[in-house]
């Protein structure tokens, strides 16, 4: 309720410290809120009640739920709010106290949403709010007091995180890490290609392709690739860049200036060999900033990217249909396993592909980005997470022990549960 009565200020500080647009904004705070009220449903569905179990006679089993004790929950500057409080209320729901670590680009927001959370009741030794740059992560993480750590990065980091857990001089905690992807989408000749216009914009540029789950990669089938090359640069030529406090505005800013560059950088080693395929215009206030026009360049294959870049940069490689197993191979082959996009009006292909890339999120006829809570739980596989999946039916249990409780009833006189069969049964009464 808070953080929906706070929505003007919480989306002003959002697009203030990380280029947020007013819709990315205002749909980052009804996320957050949609992971308070799910994992709490979720909580009193699942993890409320204790669990009694069969046994032999005269014996009681119970199982019942209980919290491991300290997580640290590091966020991401991509999405300072929604993530931050999804972790943070999915540990407190099921009994954990909390360090929450924000990423050093984002404190402010995290700084509201922790008062936020102390003024709805939160225990003040419950939540704490811990800043800083990687080093104070790397300490947190490290102490052997930590029960659990959840953390939203990248992969690199996520690697190094489960590095240090297994360091420690401590019992074995569970990490629950979502991480990057180099994402992609398959397109065949059977699309509708005036829909995969709108859904590769949104999926490749908005957010200014800044999310764990935008589009890198477009596969197009030859037959297809010009024309839909001509509507996506067409498309990429409507988009409104600059100040994400401006409605009007489609394509905010890089997080900072070094990111900008190095994506810069990546886009002019393709300019120079004659593969970029589009560049949308910045206008002239954008260009002392850390804004980065979108832009879609051709390659020959994802084994051509050596990491993700984070940034609205769109990868274009035409296909051939008899190609097909060997582009699922390839996709498959980087080790990611975040999203992936089908356009195809071939159901049967649309279903061969889901069962054969092994993506946490599969998005067919459709854009890629914006998963829903509860509707659809986020989260990758193999160098892209870790799950269970955020905002799904499955995650608190990450966050829980489990204690079964049994007790020898005889040992008070006689078996219990069978005298009081007889009291209540029909003969005798």
């Amino acid at each position: 309720d808070r953080l929906q009565e706070n929505q003007e200020k919480l989306v002003a500080i959002l697009g203030k410290e990380a280029g947020k647009t007013l819709p990315d904004a205002v749909a980052e705070v009804r996320e957050a809120v949609d992971f308070c009220r799910y994992y709490a449903l979720q909580a009193r569905n699942l993890l409320d009640d204790a669990v009694p179990l069969p046994g032999p006679a005269g014996e009681s089993n119970v199982l019942s739920l209980h919290g491991r004790g300290v997580f640290v929950c590091i966020s991401p500057w991509n999405f300072p709010l929604a993530i931050f409080i999804g972790q943070i209320s999915a540990a407190l729901v099921a009994g954990n106290t909390v360090l929450a670590k924000p990423a050093e680009e984002t404190p402010l927001v995290a700084t509201e949403a922790v008062k936020l959370m102390h003024a709805a009741g939160v225990p003040v030794n419950a939540l704490q709010l811990v800043t800083g740059d990687g080093a104070t992560g790397a300490a947190l993480v490290s102490h052997p007091a930590v029960a659990g750590v959840a953390f939203t990065g990248s992969t690199a980091t996520a690697q190094r995180i489960n590095q240090a857990l297994a360091a420690r001089n401590a019992p074995i905690a569970p990490l629950i890490a979502e991480t990057g992807g180099q994402n992609a989408m398959i397109v065949d000749s059977t699309a509708l290609l005036e829909q995969v216009t709108d859904d590769v914009i949104q999926s490749a540029f908005h957010s200014a392709g800044q999310r764990c789950s935008a589009l890198r990669v477009l596969y197009l089938q030859e037959e297809i690739a010009d024309k839909a090359i001509r509507l996506i640069g067409g498309a990429m030529d409507e988009l409104s860049i600059g100040d994400p406090t401006k409605i009007e505005t489609d394509v905010g800013p890089i997080i900072s200036v070094a990111a900008a560059a190095d994506l810069e950088a990546h886009v002019d080693a393709y300019r120079e060999k004659g593969a970029l395929l589009h560049e949308a215009q910045l206008p002239a206030f954008c260009r002392n900033g850390s804004f980065v026009a979108p832009c879609m360049i051709e390659i020959e294959s994802i084994d051509e990217l050596d990491k993700e870049h984070f940034g609205p940069i769109l990868h274009v490689i035409r296909y051939s249909a008899k190609s097909l197993d060997r582009i699922v191979e390839d996709i498959t082959n980087t080790g990611f396993g975040l999203t992936f996009g089908i356009h195809s009006r071939i159901e049967t292909r649309a279903q061969q592909l889901f069962s054969a890339i092994p993506a946490g999120n599969t998005y067919v006829n459709r854009n890629m980005t914006g998963a829903v809570v509860g509707s659809q739980p986020f989260g990758g596989q193999g160098l892209s997470g870790t799950g269970p999946k955020a905002g799904g039916p499955h995650y608190l249990y990450r966050f829980i022990t489990e204690k079964v409780l049994t007790v020898n009833t005889t040992a008070a006189g006689g078996n219990a549960d069978l005298l009081s069969l007889n009291d209540t049964s029909p003969a005798a009464t």
